[in-house]
């Protein structure tokens, strides 16, 4: 069974039978891990920081930190630089998400955040805080985290009618509000009989 493994020196060491065998690859070369997956390019601008990782192999988002401490007031939003510029795959999107942590034991949120396959600036994510305390980000510290989606790019036409569904143009709250407001109603007519 083959085994790839990408080293440094951009050397791929193919490993068969105990057998190790080296070759040169290149910058353009897909490289691959041992799930199949498009690897995530990343360079970072500051060198202390450290790279973007899943915590566990099931995580679906890696995590990504802070590179400069800060504060924030009370409903107070604030960007934070990571100190990385990343590659998102030809036909992917990464998408910004909350780390559960920090927003259940902070009150810390993301403002959402979308990454195009041809953005290659440094990657800030947006904090707010939703408490009613300051909060602090210490440098280093894991302060989202960033989900790769494939996508599809329909081609968009106008058209004069669109096909008729159950729901219709209902919006939000359309499904269960009826149901709440007549709970509402007997709860109000059970306490005036009172």
């Amino acid at each position: 069974m083959a085994k790839k493994i990408l080293k440094k020196n951009k050397t791929k060491i193919k490993k068969i039978n105990n057998h190790k065998f080296k070759e040169k690859i290149s910058d353009n070369d897909i490289i691959k891990n041992k799930k199949d997956q498009t690897v995530i390019k990343v360079k970072r601008i500051d060198k202390k920081i450290g790279l973007p990782s899943y915590l566990y192999d099931s995580d679906v988002g890696f995590d990504l930190r802070a590179n400069e401490s800060i504060k924030l007031f009370p409903g107070e939003q604030k960007e934070v630089k990571t100190g990385i510029i990343i590659e998102i795959p030809e036909g992917c999107v990464g998408l910004i998400r909350d780390r559960a942590g920090i927003v259940t034991k902070m009150g810390v949120h993301t403002a959402a955040g979308t990454f195009d396959p041809g953005f290659r600036g440094e990657v800030s994510i947006f904090l707010i805080n939703l408490s009613e305390e300051t909060r602090y980000v210490e440098q280093g510290m894991r302060i989202a985290q960033m989900i790769i989606i494939p996508v599809i790019k329909p081609k968009i036409i106008e058209v004069k009618e669109l096909s008729s569904t159950e729901r219709g143009d209902k919006g939000f709250g359309s499904t269960g509000i009826k149901e709440l407001e007549k709970l509402d109603k007997e709860f109000k007519k059970f306490i005036k009989e009172d």
